[in-house]
This record gives C-alpha cells, structure tokens and sequence, in this order.
C-alpha cells in the first residue's frame, strides 16, 4: 500500500496550495488507503482533514512538519533563522497529544521567525510520534549535503532512539538535481543504521 506521508495544504502558508477537499478527493480517485496532512509549524487543517478523509474511506494520518532550532528554542542568533525541518507524524493519541504540545511550544515559546522546537522538547515529547527525517532543509539531509556524514550519523541515531519510529525519507522530485545522490546516501546509511526507508 502506498500512502503520502509528506503532504500541504493551503494552510502551509507560502508552501501549499491543495485544498483539503481536492486531497481527498484525489487521494480517492487514486485508490490510497492512507493519506497524511503535514503542514508547517501547524495543525490549523487537523479536523477538517480527518473528518474528510474518514468520510472517504481513507485512514487520515495526522502531522506535522516542524521546524528545530539547531542552538534551542530560545537562541535569536542570526543563525537561527534556518532551522531544521522534522516531519511528525501522530502514531495515535499520546502522539497527538504531544504533537499539540510541542506545536503550542513552538509558537510560544520558540517563535524567531518561524515556530520552532528543539531537541529538549523533542526528547520530553516525542512519545507516540514517528518522525521522518524529512527535505533537503532537514537536518540529517542537510548535514549529507554537506558532506558531513558523522553529524548526519549522529543525528539519525539521536532521532532513532527519541521517537517511536525513525524512517529516512526519500524524494523524488524532476528539478531538484540534489535529490538522486541525497536519496543513494539515505539507502546507504539506511543499511548501516539500521533505519528503515519510506
């Protein structure tokens, strides 16, 4: 079965356009079981997703892509004005539970620019969440990127043991050219860490 696990919609300001109702309604018309809402920094679309979908016969699976603050929530360095990208994914209701409590956080507690976490809050509240190690603005892909394949290790090996599941994600997408040898890193360190694909 296949199912987008990395998807917004209009209320990822600037970075979506699809309408909940056009989501289901496509994710329908191509026979998936399961589709995720992975909106930035919120859950603004959360009901009206799930009751949706659910009406469809598709299994809604609620997320989130955050943002992490490299230096913590409360740096206001100029370098903070790129954090990571984490998707979140609710595994059930402990996960969606502490993916509104990290979402609360990150708006008002982390908010430099964008809402943001960090790897404390992550650590205290990453219980019934799965996390995928997300896009090029992800840590992990950012650090691979970079040719910095030990804090890559690092990073994926931190996520691996803080959420109750880790997965490498991979894109593919026809004019991005950093995908391919991102995507053949990831099922080579896949292998190594022993961190599943999605």
């Amino acid at each position: 079965m296949f199912a987008h696990l990395h998807t917004h919609s209009e209320y990822s300001l600037l970075d979506g356009l699809s309408r909940i109702p056009d989501l289901v309604a496509r994710a329908k018309e191509l026979d998936l079981g399961a589709l995720a809402l992975t909106d930035h920094g919120n859950l603004h679309g959360a009901v009206s997703f799930y009751e949706q979908a659910r009406a469809a016969g598709i299994k809604p699976i609620i997320g989130a892509e955050t943002y992490v603050a490299p230096h913590g929530r409360f740096s206001r360095e100029a370098g903070d004005k790129q954090p990571y990208h984490l998707v979140l994914l609710a595994r059930n209701i402990e996960g969606y539970q502490n993916l509104l409590i990290l979402l609360s956080a990150a708006h008002l507690e982390g908010f430099y620019y964008k809402p943001r976490v960090d790897r404390e809050l992550l650590e205290k509240h990453g219980k019934g969440l799965i996390a995928l190690s997300g896009c090029l603005a992800a840590e992990v892909p950012r650090a691979i990127k970079d040719g910095r394949f030990d804090d890559a290790r690092e990073a994926a090996l931190w996520h691996k043991k803080t959420f109750d599941g880790y997965y490498f994600e991979l894109q593919r997408h026809a004019n991005i050219d950093e995908l391919p040898p991102l995507n053949q890193a990831l099922i080579a360190m896949s292998t190594e860490l022993d961190v599943p694909l999605v």
